[in-house]
């Protein structure tokens, strides 16, 4: 046979995967959006959804 030798037998295959403990799957939370989704979030909260007020413009991270 030429070329290189085998790294180890068929009978060893698994062995690491095998002997790791099982553990449950996370539940994953929500990603955020991305790219032009984004993007589209950003103008409706910025330019559809405005509510006409007087006086000075509440930023968007005011908490009141």
């Amino acid at each position: 046979m030429l070329g290189g030798k085998v790294h180890g037998s068929l009978a060893r295959a698994g062995k690491v995967r095998g002997q790791t403990p099982k553990v449950a799957k996370q539940e994953k939370k929500k990603k955020k959006k991305t790219g032009r989704a984004k993007r589209w979030l950003q103008y409706n909260r910025r330019f559809v959804n405005v509510v006409p007020t007087f006086g000075k413009k509440k930023g968007p991270n005011a908490n009141s």
